[in-house]
């Protein structure tokens, strides 16, 4: 004999037609949605379109990695002057995220203050945060565009974001509007690596304050500088690379 469980479809069905939210928004994939279909989920184009894009995010391996420092810049990536880097995937998407150098300044991250699927970024404006114990800081999105997807494994685990960066740290899957006037704003791995190293140019100034002289040759960073040398002051770091 059947049990008296009905489908979470008919559940929802019985609700008001305003409070019948889609699916996705239950789950907490994507912003507030209204179900338009009665929960007919096959005949949805949007869902249609949602579990195109979620099946987008496939293990990320990055390919060559350089190093500046003990800092990595992989080969095919672009990077905008806040630390992150964005990455063009088929199918008209930019994979987006944290970069190697803003992870080691920082640390690992208490939490990531991650916007949910269908909020706009607006390329160099605030588009989330990272937040260490009482510290914040605010992070600017390296693209214009529309988030499709957010890295439901790193908003967990932050610390996934500090291991691989590049790979399965990334933030953020964008559809972006124009691809090819959003890349031209941002440095390509060549000019990257030109301008990290003038970063740890400054890094290193930051440090020796702190610190006292480094090495002839500056040596090589290692995780968590601002968590290993608490005299550097968070503010003055967000302020001087994040750009925020």
């Amino acid at each position: 004999e059947k049990g008296n469980g009905i489908s979470w479809q008919d559940a929802m069905r019985k609700k008001p037609y305003l409070n019948r939210a889609c699916r996705h928004s239950l789950t907490n994939r994507i912003e507030q949605r209204a179900c338009a279909y009665d929960y007919q989920c096959a005949t949805c184009d949007f869902d249609q379109f949602f579990e195109d894009v979620w099946t987008t995010k496939n293990k990320t391996v990055p390919g060559e990695i350089q190093q500046i420092k003990g800092f990595d810049v992989p080969v095919g990536y672009y990077f905008h002057n806040g630390h992150t880097w964005a990455r063009i995937e088929s199918g008209g998407y930019i994979r987006i995220g944290l970069d190697d150098f803003s992870l080691k300044l920082l640390g690992r991250a208490d939490a990531l203050e991650l916007p949910l699927i269908g909020k706009e970024f607006d390329q160099g404006a605030v588009g989330w945060g990272l937040r260490r114990k009482d510290n914040m800081a605010d992070v600017l999105s390296p693209v214009d565009g529309v988030i499709v997807e957010v890295n439901a494994n790193v908003r967990e685990k932050p610390e996934i974001a500090n291991h691989e960066p590049y790979g399965d740290g990334w933030l953020f899957m964008v559809r972006s509007p124009d691809i090819k006037g959003t890349v031209k704003k941002l440095m390509d791995d060549t000019a990257g690596l030109s301008w990290i190293s003038e970063e740890v140019v400054e890094l290193e100034k930051m440090v020796e304050k702190v610190a006292g002289p480094l090495a002839a040759d500056g040596g090589y960073f290692m995780e968590d500088i601002y968590g290993n040398l608490p005299g550097l002051d968070w503010r003055n770091l967000t302020k001087t690379f994040l750009k925020t």
